[in-house]
């Protein structure tokens, strides 16, 4: 499980991403580079981490199913993914 402090930090991120992707949007379009350095860096999409949305894992991540590979395994397991069975033969 990751640390509380770095899930909060990318659920900030992730917010400040939702509220300044029109603004963004717009400045690249007029070509404004100086309007878009002043807005705030953790606003750009590049600085996010895709993190497992069960435990917070950052290293292999599904992005099918926005968790980790780990965890896709136990729930899988489990048989709570529908369709995916364990291999055997």
């Amino acid at each position: 499980m990751a640390k509380k402090s770095w899930l909060t930090r990318e659920g900030k991120r992730r917010a400040l991403v939702e509220k300044y992707a029109e603004q963004r949007r717009e400045l690249k379009k007029q070509g404004d580079w100086a309007a878009l350095a002043r807005l705030p860096r953790n606003s750009s999409p590049t600085r996010l981490k895709n993190r497992c949305s069960l435990t917070g894992r950052a290293r292999g991540f599904y992005r099918r199913f926005g968790i980790s590979r780990i965890a896709l395994r136990e729930l899988a397991l489990l048989g709570q993914i529908p369709g995916m069975t364990k291999a055997s033969w």
